[in-house]
């Protein structure tokens, strides 16, 4: 299936959202405890959840449960709730660079949102406002970047660990479906010599093992030079590569902050354009629904309001 059109798609009206930070779920063995932030809508129950994954960046908080605004607002607004944790990663915490698992922690990530679908009962004491209203049944990951690469392992794709030589598979089958954003594509000779040298857990994804249903965001002008030599394209290896059920969104004239995802006003984003933001906020609800829900037909509108109009800004293709 493919189809091209214009960036509008119409929704439902939002819901005033509550947002409680930080959460902290005690992590021993790790470097320091897990904080979260929950943000929710205010009324309903049954509410899905979504646990979103930062990516890193020149910003010390963004990459943390301070970021991603624009995403996580706008679908907790319109009915889930959103789970984003502070990954060891991030700047903020400030971790010695001879911390085990520096500077990226990718298995650290994936094991955090572990630990969180372990704790939905703490959080719900924690947030009181919550308790009773989690659908523990319909829960789904998002990612950008580096986030990205920690949704793809939770949603299935492989990797051999660069230390010991395992097979690394964190797969974790409680998340239904996912959301990847300007993810990170295939190794070997598609990466850059400096992403072989410092990021070698980058060199053996295998996307075949990603059998889960996964929405890739990828953005046509993400040359991404620094971490591959294979142009915009790689970042759609995640559907390519990965079996069905996917759907790749190519953005045209995106860059890696596909407008401007990672924070309102955000500095460093070199493709500022809230119309594309206000896109992808609604385009990924609706999949997420779809994803989530049988017979829901979100998505099914959402490439169908795509065709509309005179303006080519963006394509859907699905397998």
């Amino acid at each position: 299936m493919l189809r091209e059109g214009h960036l509008t798609v119409h929704t439902t009206l939002p819901t005033p959202v509550l947002s409680v930070a930080p959460v902290t779920l005690p992590a021993p063995g790790r470097a320091v405890d897990l904080q979260v932030r929950v943000s929710a809508p205010v009324t309903g129950s049954g509410l899905p959840v979504v646990l979103l994954s930062h990516g890193q960046g020149p910003s010390n908080h963004l990459s943390s449960l301070n970021g991603y605004a624009p995403l996580a607002h706008y679908w907790a607004a319109h009915g889930f709730v959103v789970i984003q944790p502070t990954h060891l990663s991030s700047r903020s915490l400030g971790l010695d660079p001879g911390t085990p698992g520096a500077p990226l922690f990718w298995r650290s990530r994936a094991e955090d949102m572990t630990q969180i679908l372990d704790r939905f009962d703490v959080l719900e004491e924690a947030v009181p406002q919550l308790s009773g209203r989690l659908d523990r049944d319909r829960v789904a990951v998002a990612g950008h970047s580096m986030g990205g690469h920690t949704a793809s392992l939770l949603l299935g794709a492989r990797l051999t660990d660069p230390d010991d030589g395992t097979e690394v598979n964190l797969t974790e089958p409680r998340i239904k479906a996912g959301v990847l954003l300007a993810a990170p594509g295939r190794g070997g000779d598609a990466l850059s010599g400096w992403a072989a040298e410092n990021l070698p857990f980058l060199r053996t994804m295998d996307f075949s093992t990603m059998t889960a249903p996964a929405l890739v965001v990828a953005g046509d002008k993400d040359d991404s030079a620094h971490l591959t030599v294979a142009g915009p394209g790689w970042h759609a290896d995640p559907y390519s590569l990965a079996p069905g059920p996917k759907s790749l969104l190519t953005l045209f004239d995106a860059e890696h902050g596909l407008g401007g995802i990672a924070g309102y006003d955000v500095a460093e984003t070199t493709d500022e354009n809230p119309g594309r933001v206000a896109a992808v906020q609604r385009l990924t609800r609706a999949y997420l629904r779809g994803a989530l829900y049988a017979g829901d037909t979100a998505w099914r509108a959402a490439g169908e309001e795509l065709t509309a109009g005179p303006n080519v800004s963006a394509r859907i293709e699905s397998k």
